[in-house]
Formats: C-alpha cells, structure tokens, sequence
C-alpha cells in the first residue's frame, strides 16, 4: 500500500506540524476556555502569502469543533455578509427583502423573478438576529459560534460594518461567540483607519512571520523519522536552509524531497523502516522542484496584486544581489526620492519587501529576486506605462 506523504503544500490544508504557531494557538484555546469577553475571541491574523494564515484559521475551527463548537468558514467576497445569514438561517426566510430584478418571463406579464436579499440597510440587525437565534440553541448545551473570514482585506465595506456590528452587539451581551478574520498586511489600512470599523481594531493582533530554521530542521528531521525515511547532516541542513523559514516553502521542500526518497525506496523494494537514508541528491532535486512550484503558487499572484510602479520599484531592486539602497532603486526608476518613497512604503506595508535600516531595503519573501529576474521581461510588457 502506497505510504502518504506528510507533508501538505496545499492552501488551506492542515499540515501535519504547525511549527512556531504554539502561542497563537494558545491564545485562542485560552479564549475559548476562559469565556465571553476573552482577548482570543477577537483576533485579526495577518501576514504575506505562504505563511499560514488559511492554515491557522483551519486549526482554530479544528480547537473549536473539539469543544462542541459550530464553526463557519468563509471567504471574503461580494456578497459575504447574506451567505452568512443564509447559513446561519437557511430555513428561515428573511424580512426587509429587496427583491433584485433578473429576468422577465414571457406570457405572466411582465412579472419578473430575482434574487431575494437582505438590504445594506437592515442587514446588521439581520444578521445579529440570526447570529442570536443560532446561540440560543448552542449556549443550551454549553457551546459556541466561531466565525472565520479569510482574505478580509477583499471584503465590501458594507459587509464588514454588518458583520463587525453584529458581533460587537454580541459580546458585549457576553454570549458565547469568537470571532477571527485573517488577510494581507493591506488589511490595516483599509479597515483599521475606518471610523465605522473601529471595533476591528480591538481584534487582538496576530502577526505570523518566518520560522526559526532551527525549528524547521527539527521538524524536518521528526517528521521524516515517523515516516519511515531519515534525513541527516548536510541534507538536513541544505533542507531547511533552501526554506528560508517561509511555511509554505518548509511544506513545499518536505514534500518534493519526501516524494524522491520514497520512490526510490519504492523502486528498490525497501519495505524495513529507517531503511533509507535522503541523499544530498535527494534535496537538491527537492529544493528544486519546490522552487519551481513556489512561483506558480506564491510569486505570480503577489505581483498580480500589485501596481505597475509597485513592480517596477521591484525590478529595481531585484538588480541587486542583496538588499538595494533606496536611492538606487529611485534612480534606477527614474524618479526622485520621495516619488519611489511611496511605493516602498506601500511594499513594506504590504510585507513584500521589508526596512532593513540606513536607507535600505531587501525583498521579504523567500526567492523573489530570484523569480522578478527570470520573468523581468514579462513582468515589464505587461507593467504598461512604465519602464526601467
């Protein structure tokens, strides 16, 4: 029987360690236990892409359903706040509908069908409703709701006042509610600095980051131990170096470095465990096929997100073989200073490129130098408008 890999480069699928995440996770569980009102109930994660964030909120719906909890998940996009009415009162109909006309149909005169919605107006008290309704009937056997947003920064600002109303109105009634949104960086300036989202910013704020490599060749090692394939010494270490602590790379590595050792003990028919050993071979290929993979999956949609500038200001960069002087970048792009300031404030912000003091900055995701030089000619035919 085929072994499974334990590693999982996937989005929004549990990996099976969630190395250096143990105080977020704590801070949650705690919430939960300690009752209405608890810090961990309302929490925003933020964070670049690959590193975790889709993964955490699953494991917070895992710590929720393991004590009873009703869990929604759901990602931001047009229309959030009615498919959250919709699950949380699907065989109700709801009052105040806005009747949205699509179609007429020939022969009923004129009459037309449409789509039955809450409107922006009445959605708040709506949803709050529901929201109370659903935890009358779990607080009667001592459990809760936990709602989960991802990619928060792509909601509609009429969803997020109904949804941060509803919920604001139920813990301070102290019901058994939590709380988490998770996206982008970009998501503090977009909803903390609004005045009808002020709630948001009492979210306690989790900020998910790289992980010590030393945690990652520890985990690397254990987690290919219990499958029955050891990996040691300078293979080990090429390991977890080529992640550079970035999650979704320590996913891909692990993966695309197990799958080769595994064949190869398939094809030599080794069914004793421990049996085979990775070889540098094994990793080179692996970090390899990762760095392949790392581009399709994170690269290209974090510069589809950006601007133009945004990426020119990149491809500046990407010039130098460490981090790059800002007066440089400035100069390379043909523009002043304070011009090529903004877009490197934007880029922090967004955890694309990170401070690294005395004028100078350097890319904060793992390989993107690497990747804006090998598509630079494509990146600048479709970045119109601009030029290096």
């Amino acid at each position: 029987m085929r072994q499974s890999n334990p590693f999982k480069p996937t989005a929004g699928r549990m990996p099976p360690l969630l190395i250096g995440r143990d105080t977020i996770i704590d801070d949650f569980e705690e919430g939960l236990d300690d009752g209405p009102g608890a810090p961990g109930r309302l929490m925003r994660v933020t964070g670049a892409r690959g590193v975790g964030k889709t993964v955490i909120l699953t494991e917070f719906g895992r710590i929720a359903k393991a004590r009873k909890w009703e869990v929604i998940d759901e990602t931001a996009s047009e229309g959030l706040a009615q498919r959250l009415l919709n699950r949380l009162a699907p065989d109700k109909p709801s009052v105040n509908l806005s009747l949205k006309p699509s179609v007429s149909i020939a022969g009923l005169g004129g009459v037309s069908l449409g789509e039955a919605s809450v409107s922006s107006k009445q959605m708040p008290l709506t949803l709050r409703a529901a929201m109370g309704q659903r935890l009358d009937a779990l607080e009667r056997k001592n459990a809760g709701l936990l709602v989960t947003i991802d990619e928060a920064q792509a909601a509609e600002r009429s969803d997020m006042v109904a949804i941060a109303t509803a919920v604001q109105h139920l813990i301070r009634e102290e019901r058994n509610i939590a709380f988490v949104f998770a996206g982008l960086p970009t998501i503090a300036s977009k909803w903390l600095n609004d005045e009808v989202l002020t709630f948001l910013r009492r979210a306690q704020s989790e900020q998910l980051g790289d992980i010590p490599l030393q945690d990652v060749r520890d985990a690397f090692e254990d987690t290919f131990k219990d499958s029955g394939i050891a990996i040691e010494g300078t293979a080990l270490d090429m390991a977890a170096k080529a992640t550079e602590g970035y999650p979704f790379m320590i996913q891909l590595v692990g993966y695309h470095i197990w799958r080769i050792a595994y064949r190869r003990r398939r094809n030599l028919d080794i069914k004793k465990p421990d049996s085979i050993t990775v070889t540098e071979q094994d990793t080179e290929q692996g970090i390899a096929n990762a760095l392949s993979r790392l581009g399709d999956a994170v690269h290209g949609p974090e510069l589809d997100g950006l601007s133009p500038i945004d990426k020119t200001y990149l491809l500046a960069m990407a010039q130098d073989d460490g981090p790059s002087s800002t007066s440089t970048v400035a100069e390379r792009m043909g523009k002043d200073v304070a011009y090529a300031n903004i877009y490197r404030t934007r880029l922090i912000e967004a955890q694309v490129i990170k401070d690294m003091g005395y004028g100078k900055v350097d890319f904060a995701i793992p390989y993107l130098r690497q990747y804006l030089r090998e598509h630079a000619a494509y990146i600048r035919m479709n970045s119109s408008g601009t030029s290096l």
